[in-house]
């Protein structure tokens, strides 16, 4: 029984993580395991138009934040555009503390925080392939991000 055990927690925590890449130029410790996006089961994910995709990240801000926001850009064709109804938009009522409890801006530097979201796949998007650069930002700096590839889908 006990190792039944192990293995479906093992089997849980694997499906949990999203294989995200680094940004260029950081290099954020344990980055895969703190990134969830569903539904994803490999890269690059699939994103149906007229569905919501959901989005876990897990992160320690080095200084304390004031205020926190999503940048969500798509290379397309070398071109960065935002991804309209996320990028910019601010994500302090959808951090939670370790234990689950809401913890609006400001957050703390060294606490450990999980922002938890979900957006639309909007129908307008194209069906393309593209590499997403995803980034929870304060007015300072980058606090974290990583890359995926991505490809919108039409809805079957």
């Amino acid at each position: 029984m006990f190792s039944k055990s192990v293995v479906v927690c093992c089997l849980l925590a694997f499906s949990a993580a999203t294989d995200v890449l680094q940004c260029p130029g950081k290099n954020t410790e344990n980055l895969k395991e703190n990134v969830q996006l569903s539904p994803c089961k490999k890269p690059p994910c699939k994103l149906k138009k007229g569905t919501d995709q959901h989005i876990t990240i897990n992160f320690t801000p080095n200084e304390d934040v004031v205020e926190l926001k999503n940048r969500v850009v798509a290379d397309v064709f070398g071109v960065d555009l935002p991804f309209v109804g996320v990028d910019g938009n601010s994500v302090c009522d959808k951090i939670l503390t370790a234990d689950g409890q809401k913890a609006p801006c400001p957050l703390k530097a060294g606490v450990k925080y999980t922002y938890k979201d979900s957006f639309p796949v909007l129908e307008f998007y194209p069906n393309i392939e593209v590499k997403v650069h995803w980034a929870l930002i304060s007015p300072k700096s980058e606090i974290i991000c990583f890359e995926t590839p991505v490809k919108i889908v039409s809805k079957k």
